[in-house]
């Protein structure tokens, strides 16, 4: 379980850079997207991406505050409950499977490091 954590946290933290790194980099006029949102919001969304990501690796890599990987993956739960429903709003359900697969995966993280295999501080 330990590995399979580890391997969704890598997956994950992946794709948070990459996603919360465009949110910041691209301009804001080609962040529009179906559902026009504020672009102070999107640059909020790319850097609790980004802290995210960095969250799901830091801690249990560098053994210091290693409780916070369940939090970030928590965040990253509450992001993708809002991906989810704001592809679902701007189109088809079946969009909508992406982001949701991506929160169930983040929530898989969460729960796996705050109750089954937790990481430890270092001494």
């Amino acid at each position: 379980m330990h590995r399979a954590l580890w391997t969704a946290q890598a997956l994950l933290a992946l794709l948070f850079l990459f996603a919360g790194g465009t949110k910041l980099v691209l301009p804001l006029e080609d962040l529009a997207g179906p559902v026009a949102l504020p672009g102070a919001f999107l640059r909020f969304i790319g850097v609790a991406e980004t802290l995210g990501a960095l969250g799901l690796i830091l801690p249990g890599l560098l053994g210091i505050r290693p409780e916070l990987t369940p939090l970030a993956a928590a965040g990253l739960v509450l992001i993708m409950v809002g991906a989810t429903g704001i592809t679902l709003a701007a189109g088809p359900a079946a969009t909508a499977l992406i982001p949701m697969v991506v929160g169930v995966l983040a929530a898989f993280i969460a729960y796996g490091r705050w109750r089954l295999v937790p990481h430890r501080a270092r001494a």
